[in-house]
């Protein structure tokens, strides 16, 4: 996961607080809270998540690594994390948490280096991953494009190729027909509003492309929604927003309602919250996502958020987790295991309210190429790629604690969040901040 860039954030956080001055609140109802929070169930899907091309290595050529040779990123490649060679023992530790899902994706570039030409090798090495991830008791949810596509379409022109959605849907097809099977959950775009501004950020489209770009996606997510039913009637399909505090439905609202008929559920990637002082005091920074603010109860609202605009969908958060500066403390002493803890407390709330979560993912099972750099370590077990050549993974206080949560459903009944919630947050707009949310003394 990486925010648009500091410019992009920092005006949005502008047109916000203009909304804030000037703007009239929504009226609110939010039920007391209670005193002992419920577990979320047994059929509750705990989860950890990855990506192919941040964790692989062994990469082949795409867009992204042509912006790495180009120099465009701090940091090169190098071999990631080398979930290439080590997914058996990744997953394994994955399944040690006791989570259900494990979030891969499937890189269009391994299998698919020449045009109409698709290569069984790397086909097999996602069998095999994917037949481990079904071994270790867990199922798959797959990522069919997580910002990357390979170099031979970079030549054609990327997604401004006329051609670029039919391509994207034979290399697609082929992934469904092949792991359908195995009953995974289904991510067509990994954040496509993000994902277009990187695009556009890394010189692979224009400003003037983006609403081309957009419409594509939404074509090709349909087309391919509409395929894997065809292969499997009761598959579960998504694209997950990054929710973006604030300015939430001017960032996707667009997207996601062109798409809302193919959408099996609502897939939601939360990470940071915001309040007015923060444009201030501690504007967003997101070249330095370890010291952007963190706000676990704002989880509570972007789920209700969505709750409110598609009453109808299931609602996941596939992406959530702490960033850190080279896996030291962050300087707010907000600890990895503290945020998980008080985020998942939440997530128990907001369930107790009527909202329906079925899922949660921790962003990541690993650290990894975090799209440009391996500054920021989001992983459960940190790697540090630059320094160790044995790329050993080693566990955070957190993974004690996800392994705590999954055995008992949540948190204890009677816990209380580390930290409070903020008095004035604008993670859902003005609706956060009228009428927060709040922990019984």
């Amino acid at each position: 996961m990486q925010p648009p860039n500091r410019r992009e954030f920092l005006t949005a956080c502008a047109a916000t607080t203009s909304a804030i001055l000037f703007g009239n609140a929504p009226a609110m109802a939010r039920p007391e809270p209670p005193v002992r929070v419920a577990p979320l169930g047994s059929d509750f899907l705990w989860g950890v998540a990855a990506s192919g091309f941040q964790a692989e290595g062994n990469a082949p050529d795409s867009n992204w690594t042509r912006y790495i040779t180009a120099g465009k990123t701090p940091d090169t490649y190098l071999n990631s994390v080398d979930f290439y060679s080590r997914y058996g023992s990744d997953i394994a530790l994955a399944a040690q948490l006791g989570v259900r899902v494990y979030r891969i994706g499937i890189e269009w570039a391994r299998v698919q280096p020449r045009p109409g030409e698709w290569d069984e090798a790397g086909f097999h090495f996602y069998d095999n991953v994917v037949t481990a991830i079904r071994a270790a008791g867990m199922r798959p949810m797959i990522t069919l494009d997580h910002w990357v596509y390979p170099g031979w379409e970079v030549d054609r022109g990327g997604w401004r190729n006329p051609g670029m959605v039919d391509d994207w849907l034979a290399n697609a097809r082929r992934v469904v027909d092949r792991f359908a099977r195995h009953d995974p959950l289904w991510i067509t775009f990994n954040e496509p509003a993000v994902y277009m501004l990187n695009e556009m950020r890394y010189g692979g489209i224009t400003a003037a492309d983006l609403p081309t770009m957009q419409d594509r996606l939404a074509r090709a997510h349909i087309a391919i929604h509409d395929h894997i039913h065809r292969v499997r009637p009761d598959a579960m399909v998504s694209s997950n927003v990054a929710y973006i505090p604030t300015v939430e439905d001017m960032v996707n609202k667009g997207f996601i309602d062109r798409i809302s008929a193919a959408l099996d559920y609502i897939g939601i990637d939360y990470y940071y919250g915001i309040s007015p002082q923060d444009l201030i005091i501690n504007p967003p920074d997101p070249e330095k996502l370890w010291n952007m603010t963190l706000q676990s109860e704002g989880i509570y609202y972007a789920l209700e958020h969505y709750s409110r605009a598609y009453p109808d969908k299931p609602l996941y958060i596939v992406e959530n987790g702490m960033p850190t500066e080279n896996g030291q403390p962050r300087k707010d002493g907000y600890t990895r295991a503290d945020l998980l803890r008080d985020t998942v407390y939440w997530l128990q709330r907001a369930k107790a309210d009527g909202m329906n979560v079925i899922g949660y993912n921790y962003w990541s099972i690993t650290d990894n190429y975090e799209w440009g750099s391996y500054t920021p370590r989001f992983g459960l077990y940190t790697v540090d790629v630059l320094t160790d050549p044995t790329l050993t993974r080693r566990p955070t206080e957190a993974v004690a604690a996800y392994a705590a949560i999954t055995r008992d459903g949540g948190v204890r009944p009677g816990y209380r969040p580390t930290r409070a919630p903020a008095s004035c947050s604008i993670v859902d707009g003005l609706a956060s901040c009228v009428e927060p949310v709040a922990v019984p003394g």
